[in-house]
C-alpha cells in the first residue's frame, strides 16, 4: 500500500502539482516580505550632530555619498557591510574599528590620563565598558537624527580625515590610485561609510537581545560584538536537515524515477542534423565571440589574482591603465555577457529544431547581434570610463553604476532587457506550436521569460539610485540570486532534460520526472534562499532562519540525471553506436558536476549562519562563486556554442575533431577545481582570524601577506584555465570558419 502511495506522490502529475503549489507559496511569501521591507531596514537619519550641536553630516550627504561610492565603483575594490570585493578593506568594519580604537584612547585619557595600551587589565575593562556605552547606549540610529557624544564626533572627524587622505591621494601599498576622487566627493563618501558603521553598531529598536541593525555583524572584540545564539541554532538545524533531505532525495530519485520498473517507453532516436535553417546559420558568428569573451574573462581573472598577491606590482598592463576595481567590474560583467550570449545561441538553435521550422523573421538574429554588440561594447566602455571619473554628469545613465555584478549604466540596462525580451519573443513565437514534448519545451520558454524580465528588479527606481543601501542591496540580490539560483536553474533544468532526451540518452518520462523534481526543489530553496544574502546588511533576524533553505539540494536531481545519461552514452559507445554530440554533452555533464560541487558542496561551506558570520566577505566565498557560475551556467553556454558548431558541421559535411575540444574542457575543469584549494585555505584562515581576533584583522593586508604562498599558488589553476580558454577560442574558430569538407 505504501509503495502505491509513493508511486502516486512521485508521479508526473503529482510532481507537476507540487511544483506549482511550492512556487505560488514561495513567491507569495517573498512578495509579502518585500511589501514590509520599509518597516525593517535601518533608517537614513535627517542629520548626525554632536552633543555640542555641530552638524557632522545630513541625509543628503549620505545619499550623495552613496552615489559617489557607486560612481567610482568602490564596491569592486573593497566592501560595505561585507558586500563587494576583497582587495581593499571592508569600509564599514574599518570605520567601526577605528572609531572603537579612537574611543578607547579618548576614554583612557579621560578616566586615567594614560594611553589605553599602558593600562592594566582591570582599567582596560573599565574603558571598554565606557566605549560600549558610548556606541551601544548613547548612540542610536533613528530617522529623526543621530546624536554623537563629543568623543564619537571626534572619532568621526578622524575617520573622515583618514578616508579623504586615502581616496584623494591614493595608497600604492593597497593598490588604490590617486587623482580620481576629489576632496568634496571623498567627504560625502565618508558620511555614507559612517552611516554603514552605525548600521553595524547601533542597537535595533524593539529587540531584547542586544542585536544591532546588522544582527551584530561584524565581529568586533573591542565592543564585545559577536554572533547570537539564534545563528548557531539555525546552523545546527540546517546541517541536520541537509543530511536527512540529501538521503531522501537520492532515495526517491533512484527508487521512483531511475528504477527500471518506473521507466516507461523507449529511448528516442538520437538527434540527427541534416540541414540547418537560415537563422541557425546566422548564429555561427556568435560562437567565436563567446569563446573570445571566455578567454578575456580568464585573462582579466589572472590579472586580478596577480594584484591580490602583490598590490604594488604591475602585471602585463599598468594599474594606472587598468586599476583593480575597473578590472574586477569588467571581469564579472564580461562573464555575464558571454554566459547570456551563449544561452541566446542555445535558445535560438533549439527553437527551430523543436518546431521543425525556421524563425518567422530570421533577420531578427542579426538585429539581436547588433543590439548585443551595442549594449556589450557600450556597457563595458561605460564601466571603464565611469569609474575613472570621465562621466561625472552622466555616470548613472552611461557609466558605471557601481553595484557589484550590476555595473551597467541604466541605458545599457534598458538595452539588455530589450535584447532579452526580443530573444524571448523569437524563441516563443517559433516554439509555441511545436508538436514535441510540451512540458520540457514549456519549461525552456517560461524560464527564458523569467530571465528576460527579472533583470528589471535591479532597475528600481529606473531614473535614480536607491537612497538606502540596504534596500538597494535587497533588490540587487533579487537579480543576482534569483537569476542564478532560480530562473537560470529553471532554464538549465529544462535544457539539460530536453537535450538528454533528444540525444537518446534518457527516456522522456524519466527526464520529465527528474526535471519536475528539480523544479520543485529550485522553487523551494532558490526563492526564499535569497535571504542568505540578507543576514548582515541591515534586514531583520528572521532572514537568518528563512535564508538557510538549502541551495545545496538543488543540483542533486540533475547530477543524478547526468550520471544516468553518461551510463547510456558509454553503453552506446560499447555497442559501437554513433553519437554525434559528444562534445556538447561533455560540457553538459561537466555543468551538472560543477553545479553540484560549486553551488551545492561549496555553497554549504559558507551558507550556514555561523560560518557566514565570520566568513562574510572573505576568500572563503570565492570558490563557491567562481565554480558555481562557471560550472552551472558557463558550461551550458559553451555546450550551446559547440552544439551549434556541431550542427553546422553535420549539415555541411565538415570535418569534426574532438581532441582539442576535450583538452580545453579538462584544462578548464581541473583548473577551476584546483582553484578552490588555495582560496579555501586562505578563506579558512581569514574566517578563523575573524572568530578569534575580529573581522578587521581578518581583512587586513598583513594576514594575506602571511598567506602569500597560497596567493601565488593560484598561478597553476589560473594558468590552466587561461590556456584552456585559449584552446577553446582557437578550436571553435577553426570549427566554424576553417573546417574542411569531410572525406
Amino acid at each position: 500500500m505504501s509503495l502505491s502511495i509513493m508511486d502516486r506522490v512521485m508521479s508526473k502529475k503529482s510532481l507537476y502539482a507540487s511544483f506549482w503549489i511550492i512556487s505560488i507559496f514561495m513567491v507569495t511569501i517573498l512578495i509579502y516580505f518585500t511589501a514590509n521591507l520599509a518597516k525593517e531596514v535601518p533608517p537614513l537619519p535627517k542629520n548626525v550632530v554632536s552633543t555640542q550641536g555641530e552638524v557632522l553630516y545630513t541625509y543628503d550627504d549620505i545619499v550623495n555619498g552613496k552615489a559617489m561610492f557607486q560612481q567610482f565603483d568602490l564596491m569592486d575594490y573593497g566592501s560595505l557591510l561585507g558586500m563587494g570585493a576583497y582587495l581593499g578593506p571592508d569600509f564599514t568594519t574599518e570605520f567601526l574599528h577605528k572609531r572603537a580604537e579612537f574611543l578607547s584612547e579618548y576614554y583612557a585619557q579621560e578616566l586615567y590620563a594614560k594611553s589605553f595600551n599602558s593600562l592594566d587589565a582591570m582599567s582596560q575593562a573599565a574603558v571598554k565598558a565606557r566605549v560600549i556605552e558610548d556606541v551601544k547606549v548613547q548612540t542610536s540610529l533613528q530617522e529623526n537624527g543621530v546624536i554623537y557624544t563629543e568623543a564619537s564626533a571626534r572619532a568621526f572627524k578622524a575617520n573622515r580625515d583618514y578616508l579623504v587622505e586615502f581616496l584623494v591621494k591614493g595608497d600604492h601599498e593597497r593598490a588604490w590610485r590617486a587623482g580620481i576622487i576629489r576632496q568634496d566627493e571623498a567627504k560625502l563618501i565618508a558620511a555614507f561609510f559612517d552611516w554603514s558603521q552605525l548600521v553595524a553598531s547601533s542597537l535595533r529598536p524593539n529587540t531584547d537581545d542586544g542585536r544591532t541593525w546588522s544582527n551584530n555583524w561584524p565581529p568586533e572584540p573591542l565592543l564585545d560584538q559577536d554572533l547570537t545564539f539564534t545563528s548557531h541554532f539555525v546552523s545546527l538545524v540546517e546541517f541536520l536537515l541537509l543530511w536527512a533531505l540529501t538521503i531522501l532525495i537520492v532515495f526517491l530519485a533512484y527508487e521512483y524515477i531511475f528504477n527500471k520498473e518506473h521507466q516507461d517507453g523507449e529511448l528516442a532516436q538520437p538527434l540527427r542534423i541534416t540541414k540547418i535553417f537560415p537563422s541557425q546559420e546566422k548564429l555561427l558568428k556568435y560562437i567565436p565571440i563567446v569563446a573570445l569573451f571566455v578567454l578575456v574573462q580568464m585573462v582579466l581573472g589572472g590579472y586580478l589574482a596577480h594584484i591580490y598577491a602583490d598590490p604594488t606590482d604591475h602585471f602585463l598592463i599598468s594599474q594606472d591603465i587598468l586599476p583593480f576595481n575597473v578590472t574586477r567590474a569588467l571581469h564579472t560583467n564580461v562573464a555575464i555577457i558571454w554566459v547570456a550570449v551563449g544561452w541566446l545561441v542555445g535558445g535560438l538553435l533549439i527553437a527551430p529544431i523543436v518546431a521543425g521550422k525556421d524563425l518567422r523573421f530570421p533577420r531578427l538574429v542579426d538585429l539581436l547581434w547588433v543590439a548585443l554588440l551595442v549594449v556589450g561594447v557600450g556597457g563595458l566602455v561605460g564601466i571603464y570610463m565611469g569609474a575613472q571619473g570621465y562621466m561625472r554628469d552622466t555616470w548613472f545613465w552611461l557609466g558605471n553604476e557601481g553595484r557589484e555584478l550590476l555595473n551597467l549604466g541604466r541605458i545599457w540596462d534598458i538595452g539588455l532587457v530589450l535584447g532579452l525580451v526580443l530573444w524571448f519573443g523569437m524563441v516563443y513565437s517559433t516554439i509555441r506550436n511545436a508538436k514535441g514534448n510540451r512540458l520540457l519545451i514549456g519549461t525552456i520558454i517560461w524560464s527564458a521569460f523569467g530571465i528576460a524580465t527579472l533583470y528589471i528588479a535591479g532597475m528600481y527606481p529606473i531614473h535614480k539610485i536607491v537612497p538606502n543601501f540596504t534596500v538597494d542591496d535587497y533588490y540587487r540580490w533579487w537579480v543576482v540570486h534569483l537569476w542564478v539560483e532560480l530562473t537560470f536553474e529553471l532554464f538549465a533544468a529544462g535544457v539539460i532534460a530536453y537535450l538528454s532526451v533528444a540525444l537518446g540518452l534518457v527516456r522522456e518520462k524519466t527526464a520529465e520526472k527528474v526535471m519536475l523534481f528539480e523544479l520543485a526543489l529550485i522553487m523551494m530553496s532558490g526563492t526564499l534562499g535569497v535571504g542568505h544574502h540578507y543576514w548582515w546588511q541591515g534586514l531583520d533576524e528572521y532572514w537568518i532562519a528563512i535564508g538557510g533553505i538549502f541551495s545545496a539540494l538543488e543540483p542533486l536531481p540533475l547530477a543524478l540525471l547526468m550520471i544516468e545519461a553518461i551510463k547510456e552514452q558509454n553503453h552506446i559507445k560499447s555497442e559501437g553506436g554513433r553519437f554525434d554530440f559528444g562534445v556538447p554533452f561533455m560540457w553538459l555533464a561537466g555543468s551538472a558536476f560543477l553545479n553540484w560541487f560549486g553551488a551545492g558542496f561549496l555553497g554549504m561551506v559558507i551558507n550556514t549562519p555561523t560560518i557566514s558570520y565570520y566568513s562574510h566577505g572573505t576568500y572563503l566565498i570565492m570558490p563557491h562563486a567562481h565554480v558555481a557560475l562557471l560550472g552551472a551556467f558557463g558550461y551550458i553556454s559553451i555546450a550551446f556554442i559547440y552544439m551549434a558548431a556541431r550542427a553546422n558541421s553535420l549539415a555541411k559535411g565538415l570535418e569534426w575533431d574532438e581532441k582539442w575540444s576535450k583538452i580545453a574542457f579538462w584544462l578548464i575543469t581541473i583548473g577551476v577545481v584546483i582553484y578552490a584549494l588555495p582560496t579555501m585555505i586562505i578563506g579558512i584562515e581569514q574566517t578563523a582570524t575573524a572568530h578569534t581576533v575580529g573581522y578587521y584583522a581578518a581583512r587586513s593586508r598583513e594576514l594575506l601577506e602571511a598567506m602569500s604562498g597560497w596567493m601565488w599558488f593560484r598561478i597553476l589553476p589560473d594558468g590552466m584555465m587561461i590556456l584552456g580558454s585559449f584552446i577553446l577560442f582557437i578550436d571553435t574558430f577553426k570549427k566554424v570558419y576553417l573546417a574542411k569538407k569531410a572525406a
